[in-house]
């Protein structure tokens, strides 16, 4: 079971990591998934961006827009999730693509025991 209506549950470590400069940013993250992005920004009690809305497939942002999001330093950490869609995933859409662009540019790190990506430090 997770956190916040099956959302992800923070760790302590992973916490920390998101509210270490986020007032330095727009969103102190970015995750797929309005259920995901409300178990972290509650957490953090700082802004997160859900992409793709509730399941993470409708087209906000496009990718487009997470790219120049990115380019302008408005978002310190990408939250990965899986391809499976419910929350964090996102089979299709702008959710699932913008995590495909994330992990082709960032290099994966793991903080309690969740995927993190600094968008900060392309590859």
């Amino acid at each position: 079971m997770g956190g916040l209506l099956n959302g992800s549950r923070v760790s302590k470590a992973l916490k920390a990591e998101l509210t270490d400069h986020a007032d330095d940013f727009t969103w102190a993250a970015a995750t797929v998934g309005a259920m995901n992005g409300a178990s972290y920004q509650l957490a953090a009690e700082r802004p997160v961006m859900s992409i793709g809305g509730f399941n993470g497939t409708d087209p906000a942002p496009t990718v487009a827009q997470f790219k120049k999001y990115v380019k302008d330093g408005r978002i310190h950490y990408f939250i990965g999730g899986d391809s499976r869609g419910g929350p964090g995933g996102g089979r299709d859409g702008a959710g699932s693509d913008i995590q495909k662009w994330v992990k082709k540019h960032y290099t994966k790190e793991t903080i309690g025991g969740t995927t993190l990506y600094d968008l900060t430090k392309a590859k």
